[in-house]
């Protein structure tokens, strides 16, 4: 560490300094406290170590400055007259600890290692978040289509808000990422942002793990346990799979939001909190409802702000730019090309798996095909047919359109991979060119 060392004694301050070089710290030897005040923003020290008792500026003097010029100098100070009154002062002024002369060596180089650990984590935890501004800003969820606009106009305007938010969408549309931004982006961005997920939670732990137990509550209870929600206070807590929540417990879900307060499992005793709610479900809930398995009043409690983010089949116009976000994640050196085919197929592609198996397959090309560019016959074959929700988006069950209709989509996909050769689309399919033809006109594929 770049350390200030300011005593107008010198024999403490050279030895002292001796003993902190020899440990590996750089350190700058001060007589007088206007000395190191000068060198302060040019020299930009971790550290300062200083006397109290000085001529012209004391100590606590120079640490008010210190404070007041670079908050981030972490102060201790030192002294032969040791007194709990100056002491709290110091602490009250911003010194991060006090030395009572006389010391020993060791026990400076152990403090300041304390000193440099702390920091270390401060430095850690500020990358953290930056990182997860960066991650969970509002340009985290990708899309140009108008439902992406259109869904984060809504969150812009009520991110701020205390009020519930429910959010709804299939397996691999980005509920959790959703939730992460909406925490991120609100004024509880810097509280806890607890997650759960209600369907990996056993019954017999649902009560306990959302709002906690007392010791002794039931057996295997052997020390007191804070829950969810109280982990969650002056933050957010996000359940995902909400509509797993037993039917006996939601009740006291219910209770919980509209009193603000939790009650541990085996104790009398009501706990106030403020925790923002978000969650989600990829099931219709008033379905859930009208079969007795979830209540009608908790859902208007936790739809107060509903999202809905759309399937990916229903906004392909967002297909390319999340194509290349993932490109740039996974192969940012080499980057793979698209030939304008593929995109084409993704885009007609159903996608079961949502953005979720997007990024997958992003993810599997870049490791596969580095640097090059993707065309149709790269891809897996799956991508290539028609899905089953596609036959079934058919008036009726009439096989024979739905035959033709499959027919139309493997010429349109041997095409596309063959890139437009008829002859190398025949073969894809084991057809004589003549019987290719012939189809491809019957049915009007160019």
């Amino acid at each position: 560490m770049k350390i200030f060392l300011v005593d107008d004694e010198r024999i403490l301050r050279v030895s002292l300094a001796d003993e902190l070089r020899d440990a590996g710290h750089q350190i700058f030897e001060f007589a007088e406290a206007s000395g190191a005040l000068q060198s302060l923003t040019r020299e930009n020290p971790e550290m300062v170590i200083t006397d109290i008792r000085m001529p012209q500026m004391d100590g606590l003097e120079l640490l008010e400055r210190i404070r007041e010029v670079s908050p981030a100098t972490t102060v201790v100070i030192m002294t032969a007259y040791a007194s709990v009154d100056t002491a709290i002062k110091a602490l009250k002024l911003g010194a991060y600890d006090y030395l009572s002369k006389p010391f020993r060596s060791d026990e400076v180089i152990h403090m300041i290692d304390r000193v440099n650990e702390l920091r270390n984590i401060k430095q850690d935890n500020q990358r953290l978040q930056n990182q997860i501004s960066h991650q969970y800003n509002f340009s985290g969820f990708t899309g140009e289509s108008n439902q992406v606009k259109q869904m984060f106009e809504l969150i812009q305007s009520v991110a701020d808000s205390a009020a519930s938010v429910l959010i709804t969408g299939e397996t691999g549309t980005g509920k959790e990422l959703l939730a992460n931004i909406i925490h991120y982006n609100s004024n509880r961005k810097n509280k806890a942002f607890i997650k759960v997920s209600c369907a990996i939670l056993a019954k017999e732990v649902f009560e306990s793990e959302l709002f906690g137990h007392v010791k002794g509550a039931f057996t295997g209870a052997e020390k007191e346990r804070k829950g969810r929600f109280e982990m969650a206070d002056k933050g957010s807590l996000y359940l995902d799979d909400v509509d797993d929540i037993p039917l006996e417990l939601q009740v006291k879900l219910l209770r919980v939001l509209q009193e603000q307060e939790i009650e541990p499992v085996g104790s009398s005793q009501t706990i106030k909190i403020d925790v923002r709610l978000i969650t989600s479900t990829k099931y219709d809930l008033k379905k859930l409802i009208s079969e007795g398995r979830f209540r009608d009043d908790l859902f208007y409690r936790l739809n107060v702000i509903p999202i809905h983010i759309p399937p990916l089949r229903e906004r392909s116009e967002d297909i390319p730019v999340l194509t290349e976000r993932f490109i740039r994640e996974f192969c940012p050196v080499n980057p793979l090309k698209l030939d304008p085919a593929v995109i084409s197929i993704l885009q007609e592609y159903n996608w079961p798996g949502n953005v979720r198996e997007l990024r997958n397959l992003t993810e599997r090309l870049c490791l596969t095909f580095p640097g090059k560019e993707i065309r149709p016959e790269h891809l897996p074959s799956e991508y290539l047919l028609p899905s089953e929700p596609e036959a079934k988006s058919l008036s009726s069950w009439d096989l024979e359109k739905i035959l033709d209709k499959t027919e139309v989509d493997l010429l349109k996909a041997a095409l596309a991979r063959s890139g437009g050769n008829k002859t190398k689309a025949a073969r894809l399919l084991h057809l004589p060119l003549s019987t290719f033809r012939t189809k491809a006109d019957k049915h009007g594929v160019e």
